[in-house]
Order: structure tokens, then C-alpha cells, then sequence
């Protein structure tokens, strides 16, 4: 296994670089002129909420943006956010009571109707959204004044826990400009306003004056795409950037020895995970190829060597905290004697499989795992492609993507319903796999409220796949963050990156 490093792209970090002055204050940071800077790995896929949730995505919209719901940083538990209470009047009907007096930073009033657009909007197949598979247990939903009525197609166990991921967007401002122009210049309710973007560098974001909840203490924050690690880095080091995403235990030592920063962490509901394109991958078309794969890669040399106590084994693409982890499960193997015999059986030996990654992804492990399966007998192309074009391509229903796909997965909805479902599923934009059976499988455990009966249907939806191999898990991911040391702020196994839940100590 190699541990080596690959030199990352740092065009994007040098013509940030020009603006790194802005986050130079002389201001106390959390004041009315100052900047809180946040590197990111790379530029949002999407500011539009509608369309993608990756990670860096994520933690620039969900500020712009109000959700209907959310957890409760302590419990866990789903509590009300802007839906103040909510009842189930059927088996397929809830009904949801939502907050008056919302406005959006035009201020226009946030209603019932907005809220209703912003589902039938994720439902509507010509959006195209990343994230239909999580909505599309219901059939409609439907608003007026305060009141929100979901019907969905089935009783659904997991309606409410995705609810917290959706963001309300502006029925008449989203029609009036159109999908591309509000992807553009988004506009939400949430505790911060979109104020410009430099698209594929930087946003920038002011305190929403509007916003109906507590005043956030940082006034003004800009959001950077630096892809290069140690360039994020040396931004901590210097004071130009109060927290930076997406770091590697490598940065963390580093991080640590910087009298003004520590690092935080915290276990995730993410995955690490390969993904196999069973319809259209070559070599990977062949289960014993898939089984040779999943045989030869070092999964403890992974946990162990690069991710240094940050990860968590794994026995499936699931981690613990979610409904239908399945800990009966064997671990998975590593037995590269046995997947070389396989990849010779198959007679794929010296054939080539394209790998498919982002350089939001840490590359030593794209790097090891490619050495894993040279190893085996198999060549290894890795495609390297910005997050944007990384999603696109791997949604694409042509499934040309490659043959291996490197990815990380969080639901933030902890069950197995917001991961194997819309990864494997056949029909959802993220799978390339074709199995009757599994389908059955987890399109029942979607629609069953009885939590006993839906974790035998995904013990066995589990089963198929450890047998069809149509993905594997890695590791259970732990988020790292670099920051100020005096930043006050607990990240969560959703990585909830909100801004309003964090402080500086004066």
C-alpha cells in the first residue's frame, strides 16, 4: 500500500490569494466589520438546496436557508425549526403547523405554500435533484397560510428525519428568475443572506438583519475553495482562514503543534465507500471482479495507517448509528492471494478499470486503494474531476462514469433508508446496479413503520449485497476541522455546519 502523496491542484488556492487581505482584520473577529473566513475543500457543487447535499455544498446553503425541521444539537432528537408542531392524521397524511412571521431577506413572508413548492420542486424530475430518492416516498405536498399538508404514496418511517434536510426556498423569487439565476444569487430565511460570489473561488455571506431566530454572533463570513490541504493549512497557521474543512489526520499533527488552533472532530453517520458500475464498467461487470476488489483492499491498513484513530471499521456502506446497521455481519475481508486467483479466474489480469474521484477527497486513500488493486492484477486509471463534474458524471443515467467509484455518503438521516437506497437502488441517479430482489427489499423497508421488521428486510437487502458486491464500505468517516483556538463549537455526526451555532471568545 502507498502511503504517498499526491500533489493537489493549487491554481484555484493562488487566485484566492488576492482576496486573503479581506480576512486580515484589525477588528476583533465576530464584529460588525470583520470577516470569519471558512476554507472549504472545493466550490459548492450547488447554492441552489433543491439540487445536491455533498458536504461543501451543505455548509454554505444551510445558512442561506431555513429548515423545516432539525435535531436538537444535544438529543439528536427531530425538533421543530420552522414547522412549530406537527401531527400524523393517517397513515399517509401529516400535517405540519409552521412558524408566522418568517420572512425572507427581501422580506417577503415565508408561508406554507413556500414550504410545499420546495418539495414538489425536489419531486419534479425535470429539476433533476441529487436528492430525490430521500423525498420520493411522498406524492405531494400542498400549502396555505401556516398550514402544511404531506401526503405521502406509503407510510413512510424516515418522512420526518429528512424533513430536517430540506431547506424552504422562495416560491414567487425561484419562478421569477429561474432555477439556473437562483443556483446563482440564492435567497432563503436562514440566519445569513448570500451577498457575491466569485464562482469557483469564493462566496461571501452578511448576517440576514430579517431573520426571525437568535442574532448569530459572526457578522460577515466568506467561504473559500482551497482544494490544496497544506494551503489550507498555512491559512490556519497565518490567521487568514477561523476554520478549514476536510482535513487529513496528516494536518491534524500539524494543526495541533499551532500554539493558536486545535482541531474537532467528531464520529459521523458518513461512509467511506466504493461504489461499482455493474451496468456499464468493464471489468466490473463481473461479480468476481467486484469480489476480487472488495478482497484486496486493506481495510485496517486504511483505518490504521492514514486515517490514525479518525475512522471506524465498517461491515457494510452503513456506519453504527443507523437504523438497519447490521453488527451480525462479518467484517469485511482482506485476502489479497485470493483476490489475485479471482481476478485470474475472470481473466481480467492486466485489464484496466477507471476509477472515478474529486479532489475533495483525500488522496492518499484514492492512492492506496489503487495500489491495493494493482496489486490484485487489475490496472488502475484514476479520473480526477471538481466536485461539480465528480456529481454530474456519476448521476448521469448513461452510467459512463467508470468502473469504481470513490465517495464518501452521509444521509444526515441516520437509517439505511437515505443510504442504500438512492446509492444502489435501481432507478435512483446515483445507482448502477439491477437486482429485483434487493429492490423489493428496500423499497419495503421504506414503507414499513415496524422498526424489527424493517431491519430483517435490510439484513437481507445486506446479505444481497455482500453476495452481488455493487459496493463495499471502507471506513466510518470522522469529521476533522482545523480551527481557531478560540472558536466555540461542537461538530455533530450530521456535520451540521451551522454558523449560528458557533461563537469566539473574546
Amino acid at each position: 500500500m502507498t502511503l504517498r502523496r499526491r500533489a493537489a491542484a493549487t491554481t484555484l488556492a493562488a487566485l484566492t490569494a488576492a482576496g486573503l487581505l479581506t480576512a486580515c482584520q484589525t477588528e476583533p473577529l465576530g464584529g460588525a466589520g470583520s470577516v470569519f473566513t471558512v476554507d472549504l475543500s472545493s466550490y459548492p457543487a450547488s447554492l441552489d438546496p433543491g439540487l445536491q447535499y455533498n458536504t461543501d455544498s451543505y455548509a454554505v446553503y444551510r445558512n442561506i436557508f431555513d429548515q423545516l425541521l432539525r435535531r436538537d444539537r444535544t438529543s439528536g432528537k427531530v425538533v421543530g425549526s420552522v414547522a412549530t408542531s406537527w401531527r400524523r392524521t393517517s397513515q399517509t397524511r401529516w400535517v405540519f403547523t409552521l412558524r408566522d412571521g418568517i420572512r425572507f431577506s427581501d422580506g417577503s413572508r415565508l408561508t406554507a405554500a413556500d414550504a410545499a413548492y420546495s418539495i414538489n420542486r425536489i419531486l419534479d424530475p425535470k429539476l433533476a435533484s441529487g436528492q430525490l430518492a430521500n423525498f420520493s416516498a411522498i406524492r405531494r405536498a400542498t400549502g396555505l397560510g401556516t398550514r402544511l399538508v404531506i401526503d405521502t404514496k406509503y407510510p413512510s418511517p424516515t418522512l420526518l428525519t429528512f424533513l430536517t434536510t430540506l431547506s424552504i426556498v422562495p416560491q414567487a423569487y425561484v419562478r421569477r428568475v429561474g432555477n439556473d439565476a437562483f443556483n446563482a444569487r440564492p435567497m432563503g430565511s436562514g440566519p445569513y443572506r448570500f451577498v457575491s460570489a466569485i464562482n469557483g473561488s469564493q462566496i461571501a455571506l452578511d448576517r440576514n438583519t430579517r431573520y426571525w431566530g437568535p442574532r448569530p454572533q459572526l457578522a460577515k463570513v466568506t467561504f473559500r475553495a482551497v482544494p490544496d490541504i497544506a494551503s489550507r493549512v498555512a491559512d490556519l497557521q497565518s490567521g487568514l482562514a477561523q476554520v478549514a474543512t476536510s482535513m487529513t489526520p496528516d494536518s491534524a499533527v500539524q494543526i495541533r503543534d499551532s500554539s493558536n488552533l486545535k482541531i474537532l472532530s467528531a464520529p459521523t453517520e458518513r461512509v467511506s465507500y466504493l461504489a461499482f458500475n455493474t451496468i456499464k464498467g468493464g471489468p466490473t461487470n463481473d461479480p468476481q471482479v467486484r469480489r476480487a476488489i472488495s478482497l484486496a483492499i486493506d481495510y485496517r491498513g486504511l483505518i490504521d495507517k492514514l486515517q490514525q484513530g479518525y475512522a471506524r471499521q465498517v461491515n457494510s456502506v452503513l456506519t453504527p448509528l443507523a437504523v438497519g446497521y447490521d453488527k451480525a455481519l462479518a467484517d469485511y475481508r482482506y485476502d489479497p492471494d485470493a483476490a489475485r486467483a479471482l481476478i485470474a479466474k475472470a481473466g481480467a489480469k492486466g485489464k484496466t478499470v477507471v476509477m472515478a474521484t474529486s479532489p475533495t477527497y483525500d488522496p492518499n486513500i484514492v492512492q492506496a486503494i489503487q495500489a491495493d488493486i494493482q496489486a490484485a492484477g487489475l490496472q488502475v486509471s484514476i479520473r480526477n474531476s471538481d466536485q461539480a463534474t465528480y456529481l454530474k458524471k456519476v448521476q448521469s443515467p448513461s452510467h459512463d462514469w467508470g468502473s469504481i467509484r470513490f465517495g464518501q455518503w452521509s444521509c444526515s438521516c441516520l437509517d439505511a433508508d437515505g443510504t442504500i437506497f438512492p446509492l444502489f437502488r435501481s432507478g435512483t441517479v446515483w445507482s448502477s446496479y439491477r437486482s429485483d430482489q434487493f429492490d423489493t427489499l428496500v423499497d419495503r423497508g421504506r414503507a414499513e413503520l415496524g422498526t424489527a421488521q424493517r431491519r430483517a428486510d435490510y439484513a437481507r437487502a445486506l446479505q444481497l449485497m455482500n453476495r452481488d458486491v455493487p459496493g463495499i464500505g471502507l471506513f466510518q468517516v470522522g469529521s476533522i476541522y482545523g480551527v481557531t483556538k478560540s472558536l466555540q463549537w461542537r461538530p455533530d455526526a450530521q456535520e451540521s455546519f451551522f454558523l449560528a451555532d458557533m461563537r469566539l471568545a473574546s
